[in-house]
């Protein structure tokens, strides 16, 4: 009887002792999760916070959804009109934080309300992390290059002046494609009409960054062989034949000695003598109604029916940040938004219909910044141009695209509370400082968050500028650009054929769906006969 009784005193000791160990841990994890500290845990902000704490409302939201999803009937309608929506690093990290920042955690975007979602894989033919260059081949012209060129297949290696030349590695655009149906086309971004992902409609080049002849001759090659981008979009065999351009750039259409900048009277950043702009004006047929604005009251007040061709470029480089925008009262600087509008009321006027490209392009730019305001804001102000067009063009005869060309380090992390500042602090970390929800792997952020010397991080609570638009958010490793991520991206689709973009594919396939759902294109179409 009494080993009997020592064995039971054992054993409760031995649990009394793990359950301190768990105690123990409980605590420790207390202090290091924020979701357990009250102090850091308001309560629920949504309207439906009382019924989410109920059975029923989230078993009545997901029967709503089945039954949605149940009588969903697939389009196999042909498109007329297809537009494609880029969001230019818009992982899907940055869809569910700007969902947070526009409405809620629940708030979907409105292209998440889009029917069919689908995945699309990034890498260039030489590199796993690819850049806006050869992303902008793939999903423009169905064909996957080498990291840093556009509108050429690998056998051209970036800076090749030679093998740029050859006319047999160029690859033709989806824009291209509409218009020798018989459509119109265009492209409207708020980057430089220059840049990367917009020039994939209508460049063959070998280095994304020969957007001028200044910059072909600094990798010593011959601008009277080699045509920059912006020369390609007044003498190309694609631009000159888009009916609306809408973004920034001036200064790679004008010459550094020429200061006839229409806002800042400042030259640009051609070598060559020459004002390209005023030779687009000059390009068309005799009789053709070639109209060029560069402040917002001018694009809103252009007739769609008294106009051939549009060129509108607002700034001398990128179009400026929303957030700028209205905090600055750039009264003159469009939004995307009305860019689009204007945009789809030119290309409506073919009956035939259109193709257009539309780049949220600076989403990519706030996260190469560590700057995740802009980034979020761009992201929802993007989201607003895509309602616009949804809201404008019946889903029986204009296929909608929204996607990404690449990803980006950024990460939403922590256990931030529900209804939290998705740009404030989600909790404490082991050093007893705050950290943000919002952080980077890399990127100039880290000098401002990390004292690489003493090993210690810095407080964001004592930082008198983190509620500025331009805040660098936290990185890990300090790089001078902020990389791209690896990761697939989404793809949204709306409209005819809108159920091809299901499933893991890779990028360069979905020029070839919208070709196929609009019966364009050397490639197979839903018109041809069986």
């Amino acid at each position: 009887m009494f080993r009997i009784i020592c064995s039971f005193l054992l054993i409760v000791s031995v649990v009394g002792v793990a359950l301190g160990a768990l105690n123990d841990e409980y605590d420790s994890d207390k202090r290091y999760h924020p979701r357990l500290q009250d102090e850091l845990s308001p309560k629920l902000t949504s309207k439906n916070a009382e019924q989410e704490q109920t059975i029923e409302y989230w078993r009545n939201q997901a029967k709503a959804t089945v039954e949605k999803l149940r009588q969903r009937k697939e389009n196999t309608n042909i498109a007329k009109n297809v537009i494609m929506f880029l969001g230019d690093g818009m992982s899907i990290a940055t869809v569910a934080m700007a969902r947070v920042y526009a409405g809620g955690e629940e708030k979907p975007l409105s292209f998440e309300e889009f029917p069919y979602v689908g995945m699309s894989k990034t890498y260039c033919v030489n590199y796993q992390v690819a850049d806006s260059a050869c992303t902008a081949t793939a999903y423009l012209t169905g064909v996957k290059g080498n990291y840093e060129t556009i509108g050429v297949n690998a056998h051209v290696p970036v800076r090749d002046c030679e093998a740029v030349r050859n006319r047999t590695t160029h690859t033709s655009s989806i824009g291209q494609w509409a218009m020798d149906a018989g459509k119109d086309a265009g492209i409207v971004t708020t980057t430089r009409v220059t840049h990367a992902s917009p020039s994939g409609m209508y460049a063959h080049i070998a280095f994304r960054d020969w957007e001028d002849d200044y910059w072909v001759k600094q990798d010593n090659c011959d601008p009277e062989q080699v045509d920059d981008i912006a020369e390609q979009l007044v003498y190309g065999e694609t631009a000159p034949r888009l009916r609306v351009i809408l973004g920034g750039g001036r200064r790679e259409f004008m010459d550094r000695d020429i200061h006839q900048d229409y806002e800042t009277g400042k030259g640009g950043y051609r070598s060559d003598g020459r004002h390209l702009i005023n030779e687009w004006l000059k390009n068309g047929p005799v009789g053709e109604n070639r109209t060029f604005v560069w402040k917002r009251s001018d694009l809103l007040a252009v007739d769609p029916r008294r106009t051939d061709r549009l060129l509108g470029m607002f700034e001398p480089s990128h179009c400026v940040y929303n957030l700028d925008r209205v905090h600055k009262n750039l009264v003159e600087e469009p939004t995307l938004a009305e860019m689009v509008d204007k945009a789809t009321d030119i290309l409506s006027t073919n009956p035939n219909g259109f193709f257009l490209f539309v780049e949220g392009g600076r989403i990519d730019h706030g996260h190469h910044d560590n700057q995740a305001r802009y980034a979020i804001d761009e992201t929802v102000e993007f989201a607003k141009a895509i309602e616009l067009a949804r809201k404008k063009f019946s889903e029986e005869d204009t296929l909608i695209v929204v996607t990404s060309d690449h990803s980006h380090s950024v990460s939403f992390a922590g256990y931030p509370n529900r209804g939290n500042d998705i740009f404030g602090i989600a909790g404490t970390g082991n050093d007893g400082l705050p950290y943000m929800t919002i952080s980077y792997a890399n990127g100039l952020g880290f000098y401002k968050h990390v004292d690489a010397a003493k090993g210690t991080r810095a407080n964001v609570r004592d930082m008198p500028d983190a509620l500025a638009d331009d805040f660098p958010f936290p990185a890990m490793l300090p790089v001078e650009l902020e990389t791209h991520g690896g990761e697939d991206v989404a793809v949204y689709a709306s409209g005819p054929w809108s159920h091809l973009f299901t499933g893991s594919y890779e990028q360069n396939t979905i020029p070839h769906m919208m070709a196929y759902a609009s019966c364009i294109g050397s490639g197979q179409k839903a018109c041809a006969k069986p």
